[in-house]
This record gives C-alpha cells, sequence and structure tokens, in this order.
C-alpha cells in the first residue's frame, strides 16, 4: 500500500494519484514489453522495470529521512517514493481509490498488463514485481460485468491461460471472473482445456465449467475438493510446484 507520507506528499504537490488519465502511457508505455514475445523486448523491458529495487531504495531513504526529523528532506524523499511508485509495476497499481468503477479507471490496460505478465511469464514476475496481495485485489476488482469487449476477450484469455497450469498462489481468483464475463466464447474455450491431455487444464477447467452451470454453488475449497472426489477419483493430479497437494489448489 502507498505509505500516508507519499499520499501527503502527492497533496502537498498539487497532484493526483490518480486522475491523469492521459500520462499513464507516459510514465508505463515501456512496460508493454514486458508481455513481449520477442525476448530482446522483454529483457529490455525487465531492465527499465526494476520496480522492487527503485521502490525499495526509495522506501528506504524515506524512512531514513523520517528517522532523522529533517522536514525537508522528509518531503523530498516521500516525493521521490511517491514518483518511484508511479512509474512502476505494481506500484502505480497500488490504493485505487474506494468505489471507483474499475471499467472507468485509466490504469485498468495496466492492471490487465501486469495480471498478463504473471500468466504468461511467471517467473519474470516473480523475480521483478511479486505481490500476491496486488494479484488478488486487481483480479477480484476485475471480477464484474464488463461491457467492453476487449476488456471481456483479455479477461477470458488469462483464464484460459491460468487453467492450462500447475496453480499459482491466488489463482482461484479467476473463478470469480469467469462468472462475471460467462460467455459462450469462456465455455468453448475451456472445454476445449477440458479436453486435452493436460491434467492440470482438465481439472481446472472441468471445474470452472461446473461452477458456471451452478451459480448457486460458492466458490470455496471444500467445494472443490468435494467437486475432485466425485467427478474425478479415477485420476490424480501431480502435485504442485510448491509441493503442496492438488487438491489444496483450490
Amino acid at each position: 500500500m502507498i505509505s500516508a507520507v507519499a499520499e501527503k506528499a502527492s497533496a502537498g504537490s498539487g497532484a493526483s494519484f490518480y486522475n491523469e488519465a492521459g500520462r499513464w502511457d507516459e510514465r508505463l508505455s515501456w512496460a508493454y514489453g514486458l508481455v513481449a514475445d520477442d525476448p530482446g523486448e522483454r529483457a529490455a523491458a525487465l531492465t527499465q522495470s526494476n520496480s522492487h529495487r527503485k521502490t525499495s531504495d526509495a522506501h528506504d531513504r524515506m524512512h531514513e529521512a523520517w528517522r532523522r526529523r529533517l522536514p525537508l528532506d522528509r518531503n523530498r524523499a516521500a516525493g521521490n517514493y511517491y514518483e518511484a511508485l508511479r512509474h512502476s509495476l505494481p506500484g502505480a497499481l497500488w490504493d485505487r481509490p474506494p468505489g471507483t468503477d474499475i471499467a472507468a479507471w485509466p490504469g485498468l490496460p495496466y492492471a490487465l498488463l501486469y495480471l498478463e505478465w504473471e500468466a504468461r511469464y511467471p517467473h519474470e514476475w516473480t523475480q521483478h514485481a511479486k505481490a500476491w496481495g496486488t494479484k488478488e485485489h486487481m483480479i477480484r476488482a476485475l471480477a464484474v460485468t464488463h461491457r467492453d469487449k476487449s476488456t471481456r476477450a483479455k479477461l477470458a484469455d488469462l483464464i484460459e491461460i491460468v487453467v492450462q497450469r500447475p496453480y499459482r498462489c491466488k489463482d482461484h481468483e479467476y473463478v470469480r471472473v469467469a462468472r462475471a464475463v460467462d460467455s459462450d466464447d469462456l465455455r468453448g474455450r475451456l472445454n476445449t482445456a477440458a479436453r486435452t491431455d493436460n491434467p492440470w487444464a482438465r481439472r481446472h477447467a472441468g471445474y470452472i465449467l461446473w461452477l458456471l452451470d451452478r451459480p448457486e454453488v460458492p466458490h470455496t475449497r471444500h467445494v472443490w475438493r468435494q467437486w475432485l472426489t466425485s467427478e474425478c477419483r479415477e485420476q490424480v493430479l501431480p502435485d504442485r510446484p510448491d509441493g503442496e497437494p492438488a487438491e489444496a489448489a483450490y
């Protein structure tokens, strides 16, 4: 979360962290390289990112200034930290104003990009910008009905990617999104995944399809385990990469 110090620095400068819709691309257009197919383009974006190092260094300098109790240094350090957040992922996504319609939020394309980066290149995301809480918060915020076709298509893409891989932290939140953007297209993709030789895809996609047909059934770990027992008892999923048993995924 953005610190209270950074919030005050932002207010004091007269700048709004969120109302600069036309300037998001100025700060973050480089981030589209993070999901590029070309390894060279992706490497260049990763070099420019270094989000953990930049924001962490600025954060440390801010706290050192507060420890020394020098007002001028504190304001300057807080402002630098605030700027580092604005130019980084996931920092730019933090503390979206409560009640803001995410469909109208200028940060929406970059929230989708952040999730696409995690979905397509999980190891790079983990190394450079891991923030499980931000991932969870963004997925939950996106689990609403979207009228924009491109946003719905992007969310369907993310669900299709995620169901075909071993479970990663907070992946279960995509069930909410699937229910929010349910469509013939999404069901077609999930049905295709459920018929593959990939055991993860068969289980994850099959479970989501089962839930889409039963909107009254809550998505919980207990429901997942019951479904796994009743529908798939004849086959066993491989354990997750983190050593947890497969049935713990959801």
